[in-house]
């Protein structure tokens, strides 16, 4: 009986010893998606101080319902007004009027389809 209790035993022991090494693997996994949410949401941050400064309320108001409704455009807009604004090119904050002249501009023309029944 003994015999099997130390089998069981170290049974045991290998068992614990491999929940060990892959706790210890995940915990460098853990930090470094840790690490980068943390860098995220710091130039999260950054870029929602910088477009309060560049943008009216309203604008703000109408850039954010447009990255719910089209998420990639909205991005894309966020990073057009950014650049603008570092390099120095905004003399001013950008109205909701203005906004809606840059989304046009940034969208394609539609071409307009019309059918014709012989």
């Amino acid at each position: 009986m003994s015999n099997m209790d130390d089998e069981l035993e170290e049974i045991r022991k290998r068992r614990l010893a491999e929940i060990q090494r892959q706790q210890a693997q995940q915990q460098p996994d853990i930090q470094a998606a840790y690490q980068q949410e943390q860098a995220r949401a710091e130039m999260e941050a950054q870029k929602q101080a910088i477009l309060r400064q560049i943008l009216t309320p309203e604008a703000r108001e109408r850039l954010t319902t447009l990255k719910m409704s089209r998420p990639a455009l909205g991005e894309q807009l966020e990073i057009q007004l950014i650049s603008l604004a570092q390099s120095g090119r905004l003399q001013s904050q950008i109205d909701d009027e203005q906004l809606k002249t840059l989304l046009m501009r940034m969208q394609p023309k539609k071409r307009k389809t019309s059918i014709t029944r012989i």
